[in-house]
């Protein structure tokens, strides 16, 4: 047996963070156990977890400090509540059956434990990493989380100690709401007068980032921390160099244009791929991008449709029945080409009106220009559009595992 489990409790400089691994003593997780315990290191030299002087838990255990142990006074947290706490509570998951009794022999567990330096509450040490320890166990023996959980989480989840939101783009519909500006006054103003929402997406237009650079992606992130921001380059070529340049200034995506050859936009999207953000083709202008789309071996994270009324026209002239066709083409087509978890984004003057259709149609997300940043009050002209998306996605949501089962007794 080789198993893993992870938790955290508690909060402030008594906080709790535990890994550790369970397993057979005659296995991989034995040998390890004897390596970690005749190998010192200094300020990290692992010690055997007690109930109480002379009396070591079962399954045996050792403790690893994460923290450098520097002091005395960094010494007695990790030997007094920390130690007490760990060698306590795999007692207890063996009482509570959560290890089985007959199998604390046979079994050895490496707890690597988080004391902070100022540290300083021992009864709260010692509470938040006995939890964290038998929660941590427990998810061992039941090997959670699962990886469905994993997947469905991954883009979800806000690491506390981080001090910001990456935003991922999980739970569309969204509305993006495109700079397409040339003074920085303007930019600042409108900025600070959009709602602070999860489905508002901020583009610096190509306008922007051609006056100011794309530095301005930088100068965005500091009026908006946690927002997700996009930056519009239409890169046509060297895309793999101004992809980088945007994620080194902290865009969440890059739109690139579909202009471009077929090799030039393969090259931007792995990169953006590589750097961890979003790839977003631009199909403005591009003659039968359909076609264009099937023939790329990497798609986009997302793609944009501008609206084309003149096919939709053109259809009807000629008396061709429009199906599922848009006025930016057939979404739902575009969709099973660009295959599972990819977006498609539709812009070209929408207003308000254009919104439930847009959405019926299969888009994820509504970009908009002027109808925003043209008007005199554009708070009111962003709730135009967001009146008619749902709520932000977390907003209803706890924090919590709510998936976990609890042992009711």
């Amino acid at each position: 047996m080789y198993k893993i489990g992870e938790a955290l409790i508690g909060s402030g400089n008594e906080l709790a963070h535990i890994d550790l691994i369970i397993g057979d003593k005659d296995g991989p997780v034995g040998a390890a156990f004897v390596e970690n315990m005749t190998n010192l290191s200094i300020g990290h030299t692992p010690l055997l977890a007690v109930i109480r002087p002379n009396l070591p838990t079962k399954p045996a255990t050792l403790i690893i400090p994460k923290v450098t142990v520097s002091c005395l006074n960094d010494a007695d947290k990790i030997f007094g509540p920390a130690q007490t706490a760990v060698g306590r509570a795999v007692a207890d998951a063996v009482a509570e059956g959560i290890i089985a009794e007959k199998d604390a022999e046979d079994l050895v567990i490496l707890v690597n434990v988080f004391i902070h330096p100022e540290a300083d509450d021992y009864r709260k040490i010692y509470q938040y990493n006995y939890g964290a320890t038998k929660l941590a166990l427990k998810r061992a023996m039941d090997t959670y989380p699962s990886a469905e959980k994993v997947l469905a989480e991954k883009d979800r989840g806000t690491h506390p100690i981080m001090g910001f939101k990456v935003v991922r783009l999980w739970d569309p519909p969204y509305l993006q709401v495109a700079l397409d500006l040339d003074s920085m006054e303007d930019m600042e103003r409108i900025i600070y007068s959009l709602p602070n929402r999860e489905r508002l997406l901020i583009e610096a237009g190509t306008p922007l980032v051609k006056k100011f650079g794309v530095g301005i992606i930088s100068k965005i992130r500091e009026l908006r921390k946690d927002a997700f921001i996009i930056a519009d380059l239409k890169t046509l070529d060297v895309g793999r160099i101004e992809v980088k340049i945007a994620a080194d200034e902290t865009a969440d995506a890059v739109a690139i244009s579909g202009l471009g050859t077929q090799e030039s936009i393969q090259k931007a999207i792995q990169e953006a791929s590589k750097q961890g953000i979003y790839s977003i083709l631009d199909m403005m202008n591009v003659d039968n991008f359909v076609e264009k789309l099937k023939g790329l071996q990497y798609k986009p994270d997302i793609l944009l449709l501008h609206r084309n009324v003149d096919l939709e026209t053109h259809m009807s002239e000629k008396g061709e029945k429009l199906g599922e066709m848009t006025e930016w083409g057939n979404i739902k087509e575009i969709k099973e080409i660009l295959g599972k978890n990819r977006l498609v984004a539709v812009a070209g003057g929408i207003t308000p009106d254009k919104v439930e259709q847009a959405l019926a149609s299969g888009a994820d997300i509504i970009v908009v220009g002027r109808y925003i940043i043209g008007s005199r009050d554009t708070r009111r002209a962003t709730d135009d559009f967001l009146k008619y998306l749902p709520q932000d996605p977390d907003t209803m949501r706890l924090a919590l595992e709510e998936d976990e089962q609890l042992d009711l007794k």
